[in-house]
């Protein structure tokens, strides 16, 4: 296990369900049991307006209910994103970071972030407003997490169109596992005003992680009928996913985002996905964002 967080860390140290600014744009992966986690695609650092910016913004996203659901939900998650140049960063789907290294097209720094937690009643998050899954009655709620860690970015190319970022964060309050995303992205415009982002990501994870969102207890096997299961760590997920963004004004755009993943064997090999779930996932979006300055 730790030889794979090592080796994601390695892919990012060269440098992992939201609306999109016109200078940050947001792909979204599972669970939808936590803020969409993004994989931030700025602007190239000459390009980001300076001084404080907010952007405002809301998503309607449909996804599993929770990540290893073979049920889709509706969820309207709000954005808040406020930002000090391209220095200091704080929203709901990305956390609170600082670049302390903002060089040659690189960003490396702090990062915390919220990891909401799961409702065993609808599997949904707390901006859930249709659908849901009853596949988790019996589970137990599993409650908010805190992750604190840092991250990894590097963007390069001759217009620095591709991106290649990297995550390491670890748990406290709902879990206590390590987590490690990783990622590659490639921007392109398609026509004069429509920017295209698209890439692979991958997630591991610590057996802690692991064994609180798929892993079966005793009482959980007595609940729910399910066969006990205690799980390692190792890849969480891996899949693909993709943006198009399309500005309306210099303050605001429209974004659609899409993100196919597959559950790696510690969490596909669960009883709770292999007799209540799906190990392929889904996610569509259409996001707004409204960007203006201090």
């Amino acid at each position: 296990m730790m030889r794979i967080l090592a080796l994601l860390a390695l892919l990012a140290a060269p440098a992992l369900a939201a609306t999109v600014a016109p200078t940050v744009a947001h792909a979204q992966t599972t669970p939808t049991t936590s803020p969409p986690t993004p994989l931030v695609r700025p602007l190239p650092m000459s390009l980001v307006p300076p001084g404080w910016n907010i952007t405002v913004g809301v998503a309607a996203i449909t996804s599993p209910a929770w990540q290893g659901s073979r049920d889709q939900a509706l969820s309207l998650f709000p954005n808040v994103r406020v930002a000090y140049s391209d220095i200091l960063f704080a929203s709901v789907s990305e956390g609170i970071g600082w670049n302390a290294i903002r060089d040659d097209g690189w960003r490396v720094g702090p990062l915390i972030k919220a990891r909401f937690g799961r409702d065993e009643s609808n599997g949904g998050s707390p901006f859930l407003i249709a659908g849901g899954s009853t596949a988790l009655i019996g589970m137990g709620n599993v409650k908010v997490a805190g992750e604190a860690g840092g991250f990894f970015e590097k963007q390069f190319g001759a217009k620095r169109q591709w991106r290649l970022r990297g995550e390491v964060r670890q748990g406290f309050g709902g879990h206590q596992g390590l987590v490690a995303d990783a990622s590659v992205a490639y921007r392109t415009r398609l026509g004069r005003r429509t920017i295209a982002n698209i890439g692979p990501s991958i997630t591991a994870a610590g057996s802690q992680f692991v064994q609180t969102y798929y892993g079966v207890d005793a009482g959980q096997s007595l609940r729910t009928g399910l066969a006990r299961y205690d799980a390692k760590g190792g890849i969480v997920s891996y899949g693909v996913g993709g943006t198009l963004i399309r500005p309306l004004d210099r303050r605001s755009a429209i974004t659609l985002f899409s993100n196919l993943e597959r559950l790696g064997g510690p969490a596909a090999d669960s009883p709770l996905v292999r007799e209540r779930g799906r190990r392929t996932q889904f996610t569509l979006g259409l996001g707004y964002g409204f960007r203006f300055g201090l």
